[in-house]
């Protein structure tokens, strides 16, 4: 059980192992338009099945703690992901909120039944290099920022991974919150986007059939799939090895890249492929070594 959950909650990380190839291949829709529509689209499965069993829409009657923590879990994140980018250097804000596997490593210590061991740190500061590596080969921007707009991007890169760690771990915290429930904070992220959409941004449609395909694999997969296996897996799976695999997503990621020829391989690619392998396999070791000494 415990198993299969682990497996269901890492095929998000695969699915976002595709986000920046959809991404790129969207075209040039402002970040918050894209948020809006994507999210609407990773909420139609929940809606079907709302209407096709409606007797599951008294699942959304969830404390107020658990909306809060979802809303701001998803919304929260790519609000403040956008607004780091927008401010700091790509490279340097990416690495930095991509310390949000590394936190929930640590951060599962705090968990009823967890107990983190050196090789969980080991494994996920292993698999933190690989990913500060295959950020750092995908950075070839040129953006100049002032000194003021660097901290607020830093900050903001900071905070976003907290955020997604944080609701990962209370997450947990809500087991018995069903799934279902996580269609309410797609709709509800949506609506926020489309509102920060409308205040900042400049409304761009895609220009090809294309561009409009991408867009939906977006909303299916990486915006919209992925937070209803990523939910499943944190709270009845492994969320130590969970935190650890995580690091896959960027390597995978551009990986994609690679076979669709948005991107070149290089050795940096395969470095960060053995060191994010390798850390979670060292991780994977304490859970075996923990299972057998139980045994």
């Amino acid at each position: 059980m415990k198993l299969r959950a682990t497996l269901i909650g890492f095929s998000a990380c695969l699915m976002w192992a595709l986000l920046a190839l959809f991404t790129a291949a969207s075209g040039t829709m402002p970040p918050f338009q894209l948020n809006a529509i994507c999210f609407a689209i990773g909420a139609l499965p929940g809606i079907v099945l709302f209407i096709l069993r409606p007797e599951r829409i008294r699942n959304l009657r969830q404390p107020i703690g658990a909306w809060a923590t979802g809303i701001i879990g998803l919304f929260g994140y790519h609000f403040l992901y956008f607004t780091a980018l927008r401010n700091a250097p790509a490279a340097e804000a990416s690495m930095i909120a991509y310390l949000w596997p590394l936190f929930i490593v640590l951060g599962s210590a705090m968990l009823p039944g967890e107990r983190l061991r050196l090789v969980h740190i080991v494994g996920a500061l292993v698999g933190f290099a690989g990913a500060v590596l295959i950020v750092s080969a995908r950075a070839g921007g040129t953006e100049e920022f002032s000194a003021a707009q660097s901290y607020l991007g830093y900050a903001a890169a900071l905070a976003c991974a907290f955020t997604w760690s944080g609701y990962s771990l209370l997450s947990r915290r809500y087991g018995q919150v069903p799934t279902d429930v996580v269609t309410a904070f797609c709709i509800a992220t949506s609506i926020l986007s489309a509102l920060c959409h409308l205040a900042l941004e400049t409304t761009v449609w895609p220009e090809s059939s294309n561009q409009w395909l991408a867009i939906a694999g977006l909303g299916i997969f990486p915006v919209g799939l992925a937070f209803y296996a990523w939910d499943h897996g944190v709270k009845n799976g492994d969320i130590q090895l969970l935190g650890v695999a995580s690091y896959a997503a960027p390597v995978l990621s551009t990986l994609a890249l690679i076979a669709a020829g948005f991107a070149e391989a290089s050795w940096q690619v395969l470095t960060a492929c053995v060191l994010v392998s390798g850390g979670a396999l060292i991780a994977v070791s304490g859970t075996i070594f923990r299972k057998k000494k139980a045994a």
